[in-house]
């Protein structure tokens, strides 16, 4: 698939839609993502940032109140992830989408998020404004959003390692 069928796929096998207005939405959704005029292009013809952009584009294409994200910046330079950030950004201000990030990469996480939550071994262990998670005293989120070698998530760790090697 082209770029544009790529974009406008959610819409061609969901909606119902002119060919006219799927061709503007294709062209307003890449606009958004500032990749206009690359609807012809395929695929393999992108850098791995603009198929993160194409992506969006495709997401935002069909109009959604809520997008997840799961890790946005991962495979990209910093420079390509923080411009990635400020498109997230972006499209919960212009268009008023909520936006889900799942991501590891604390400094897009300050950047994108309004709200933090960490969710450790299966649970929510803090959630707060980003100046919060910051500023944490949990021990667990501290190390996390530091990313410290040395804390009780590699303690743990190596007390699991070591119950595994006694069960064995």
């Amino acid at each position: 698939m082209s770029v544009g069928e790529n974009v406008g796929f959610g819409l061609i096998e969901h909606g119902h839609i002119p060919h006219k207005e799927l061709l503007n939405r294709i062209e307003e959704s890449l606009s958004l993502v500032a990749l206009s005029g690359i609807e012809h292009l395929m695929p393999s013809e992108l850098s791995g940032g603009m198929k993160k952009r194409v992506a969006l584009a495709r997401a935002i294409c069909i109009k959604p109140q809520i997008i997840l994200y799961d890790e946005p910046t991962t495979g990209v330079d910093p420079i390509t992830a923080d411009s990635i950030n400020e498109l997230i950004r972006s499209m919960h201000d212009k268009l008023k989408i909520t936006s889900i990030v799942v991501t590891h990469d604390m400094k897009s996480a300050y950047h994108v998020a309004d709200r933090i939550a960490m969710l450790y071994q299966g649970k929510i262990i803090a959630e707060g404004l980003s100046k919060e998670i910051q500023n944490t005293r949990h021990p667990v989120v501290h190390q996390f959003i530091n990313g410290l070698a040395h804390g009780p998530i590699t303690e743990n760790l190596k007390n699991s390692e070591n119950l595994d090697k006694a069960e064995a």
